[in-house]
């Protein structure tokens, strides 16, 4: 954990902001100008007077990052590089998607958080365990991304999916008080039921997980459909074979009668044979889970590879045939800059 010279701001909730000589309705002008205009910048909030503006200024800070590189283009997906407030560095990724119904199309933001710089888990088909974990993002540095990431694109974020870089449930003492932020009208105001976490299989934390009162959605990393498969690629589960990970998942999914998501990176000639299809269904027919295939992205420094397009629909195929309750084909977004499922690394300041 860093200790910081200031506290940052954005890591206490809002009803939790205690400044006893700040007149209530002075606190509520400072959160309009953060989470309703989005302005970090004590000189942009032109109703607080200057000296109540200098004095918060010497207790707290209110950027937790800076913005240092933005690829991709601002219509499609887009790659923000993150310098936080020690000079760690952290990426997220925003992506562009158009819906319709009933001939209206509209246009859906989705934004992927990361919770950790780095990660520890060491998950084979993934860049951003590569070099380790450096430390947990605090509940302001998540809230930030959020903010500042909304910013960025000029508009309202719709979804948040937390499949950046690090293992969500790994940091859940900075996260849950986060998603509080992020849930509250107080705050930013984002509906559970567009927000997503994914896990590599951190079975206790699941279940901690289930008692959290938000009906937020779940994805698991699975990735194979036996202990042996799953052992070559996800390291997390010597520790939580597969028996334990379904067993907390059922737990989960009994308790929060929702339904979950199974998110499955098909790498070629390690977890692309049709075996593993059939136990992936059968899998998802136990939990009634969705099924998410994702054929792998290229990762410098790593040797696998994606399957064939012919393997790729055969696996598909095998797993809508063996009946799972609903099975995706997601092809990759932001392949091309490195932000796409897996490749999140930070490669751009290792010459810096």
């Amino acid at each position: 954990m860093v200790n910081f010279p200031k506290p940052l701001l954005l890591d206490t909730p809002f009803e939790k902001w205690e400044w006893d000589d700040v007149p209530k309705y002075r606190r509520e002008q400072v959160r309009h100008w953060i989470f309703e205009k989005g302005f970090l910048q004590w000189d942009k909030m032109s109703n607080i007077p200057k000296n109540l503006k200098s004095d918060l200024a010497k207790k707290v800070d209110l950027a937790p990052m800076e913005p240092v590189k933005v690829q991709g283009s601002t219509d499609t997906t887009q790659k923000i590089l993150w310098k936080l407030r020690d000079n760690q560095f952290i990426e997220s990724v925003l992506i562009r998607a158009t819906e319709g119904t009933k001939g209206v199309r509209a246009s859906r933001l989705t934004l992927c958080v990361s919770t950790q710089v780095g990660c520890a888990l060491g998950c084979k088909f993934c860049a951003s365990g590569l070099d380790g974990l450096k430390r947990n993002l605090t509940t302001g540095e998540i809230v930030g991304q959020v903010l500042m990431a909304r910013n960025e694109a000029g508009r309202r974020i719709d979804n948040l999916v937390f499949m950046g870089m690090g293992e969500p449930l790994a940091n859940l003492p900075a996260l849950l008080p986060a998603l509080d932020t992020i849930l509250s009208p107080q705050g930013l105001g984002i509906g559970a039921r567009h927000i997503t976490l994914s896990t590599s299989g951190l079975v206790p934390k699941i279940l901690e997980l289930a008692n959290f009162p938000a009906q937020i959605r779940l994805a698991i990393s699975l990735h194979g459909g036996d202990d042996e498969t799953r052992s070559k690629i996800m390291p997390i589960n010597k520790r939580y074979p597969m028996t334990e990970l379904l067993g907390a998942c059922e737990k989960f999914i009994g308790q929060r009668k929702k339904m979950i998501t199974l998110e499955y990176i098909l790498i070629k000639g390690v977890n692309d044979d049709l075996k593993q299809a059939e136990l992936l269904a059968e899998h998802a027919q136990r939990l009634n889970a969705k099924v998410n295939l994702i054929p792998y992205n290229r990762v410098d420094g790593l040797d696998w590879e994606r399957p064939e397009k012919e393997q790729i629909n055969a696996f598909y195929k095998t797993v809508e045939r063996e009946k799972a309750p609903r099975v995706t084909l997601r092809m990759e977004k932001g392949h091309d800059i490195d932000a796409a499922c897996g490749q999140l690394r930070l490669k751009e300041i290792k010459s810096q």
